[in-house]
């Protein structure tokens, strides 16, 4: 199982139930990798894509506490225990985690990949993923050329669980 986000110089992930930046080549990374796959999210990641529609192209997995929530087009969950019962159903190579706080800080310990399209700026933010680099079973195995976007500086990174 993968994770898939980018996060600012603090681990910063969004502000508001909004990313922090948009950037058009990690928007297209984050497309090309999770079309035809799976991806499991919280009912307010779901809530901030256009329309608060479930990704074209992707079997979307929702987790939410509400009973009653309905989205067409979106597998719903209600607990971890749940969810993990429905991830069985797919090979966990094809399983993408793409949000929120919450639900990455639950997932993470499943996962043994980690893409971070990491921003060299500090944002303001409310949700944050966790510091990799801090953390002993993780390392970064792949760091892409440095690239900039407007006055953005962001490269592109993988991080593998040792």
């Amino acid at each position: 199982m993968k994770a898939i986000l980018s996060a600012d110089t603090n681990w910063g992930i969004g502000n508001k139930n909004k990313l922090l930046v948009s950037i058009p080549s990690d928007m297209k990374f984050f497309r090309e990798t999770t079309t035809g796959n799976v991806v499991v999210m919280g009912r307010k990641t779901l809530e901030s894509f256009p329309g608060g529609l479930p990704l074209k192209n992707r079997i979307n997995i929702v987790l939410t506490g509400n009973k009653d929530y309905k989205v067409k087009d979106a597998v719903i969950v209600h607990s971890e225990e749940e969810l993990m019962e429905e991830l069985k159903k797919y090979n966990t190579d094809d399983i993408y985690v793409i949000g929120g706080e919450s639900i990455y800080r639950m997932m993470l310990p499943h996962c043994d990949t980690v893409y971070v399209t990491k921003i060299d700026r500090a944002f303001e933010a409310d949700t944050f993923f966790p510091d990799l680099d801090e953390m002993e079973e993780w390392e970064m195995t792949e760091e892409g050329e440095e690239q900039t976007c407007f006055d953005l500086t962001f490269c592109f990174t993988t991080y593998k669980r040792r």
